[in-house]
């Protein structure tokens, strides 16, 4: 592992940094509006026009900043060429099969520390929207895969990629990634997904191909979620079900393979 010291950017401590800068300018605008709402009864921190303008400003400049300060072109760290279709099977095997563990994951832990209710009345929002389907689509299918994977699969792995090994490259960005959502009930979960998405962009070589997985896996959970009452769970996703380990690590297993051969001669090259 190369020397924290490296004249490359970012650092892990260096992406750190990055990520709370990101975090604190929109705090900085969202503290004040959660009190002006709370004082006066408004709803100013959820109207579109205020915080649609504030999302891409803060998002614009964080990736400006990292963008100027890792001295890359812009291709480099965003490389939004073409991957091959043929990974999109391998990808889809791979996600369902990881909704299973994720949901394991989030049981357990759930037993172990429940979530209070006014976090999962929270968590429940982000799925809402005043335009309905299409807004929560927008938002969590479209929107927040794009940013996030411009971030952390863009300037943060980017930067990794030139300073650690691919496996400490996937691991941190994958970390960092999970600590981003600021969600202690769903660290575990948010990691395996960032390990995947690492894993994409590494071996597709495409920062597209890790927006569309991420998309992916937000609209199979929007889905979940939107229709929850009329969606039944297939048996082998099941819980409570020790067969069910087992077909799934088998599918995940089968899935990343897939994924490495369809891209082994772009690794070889």
């Amino acid at each position: 592992m190369a020397s924290p010291t490296t004249k490359y950017y970012p650092t892990f401590w260096q992406a750190v940094n990055l990520i709370v800068l990101y975090t604190f300018l929109q705090t900085l605008i969202d503290f004040p509006l959660a009190l002006y709402d709370y004082q006066y009864g408004t709803d100013w921190l959820r109207e579109p026009l205020l915080k649609i303008p504030i999302f891409f400003a803060t998002t614009f400049i964080i990736l400006f900043l990292g963008t100027r300060f890792s001295g890359l072109p812009y291709r480099d760290i965003y490389p939004l060429k073409s991957f091959q279709w043929l990974n999109i099977p391998g990808l889809f095997i791979t996600l369902v099969a990881l909704q299973f563990f994720m949901n394991e994951i989030t049981i357990h832990v759930d037993k172990m520390l429940p979530p209070p209710g006014w976090f999962m009345e929270l968590f429940a929002k982000i799925f809402e929207s005043d335009i309905g389907i299409w807004g929560g689509i927008l938002r969590v299918v479209v929107l927040a895969p794009i940013v996030e994977e411009l971030i952390f699969r863009g300037v943060i792995f980017s930067g990794f990629q030139r300073i650690y090994p691919a496996f400490w490259a996937i691991f941190f960005s994958a970390l960092l990634f999970s600590l981003f959502h600021l969600n202690p009930w769903q660290l575990g979960p948010t990691f395996l997904l960032g390990l995947l998405l690492g894993f994409v962009r590494l071996r597709t070589g495409s920062l597209l191909a890790a927006i569309f997985t991420h998309a992916l896996h937000n609209g199979m959970i929007f889905l979940s979620v939107y229709y929850h009452d009329a969606f039944t769970m297939p048996g082998f996703l099941q819980s409570g079900m020790p067969q069910n380990y087992v077909l799934n690590l088998v599918l995940m297993a089968g899935g990343i393979m897939l994924i490495w051969y369809i891209t082994r001669k772009r690794a070889k090259g």
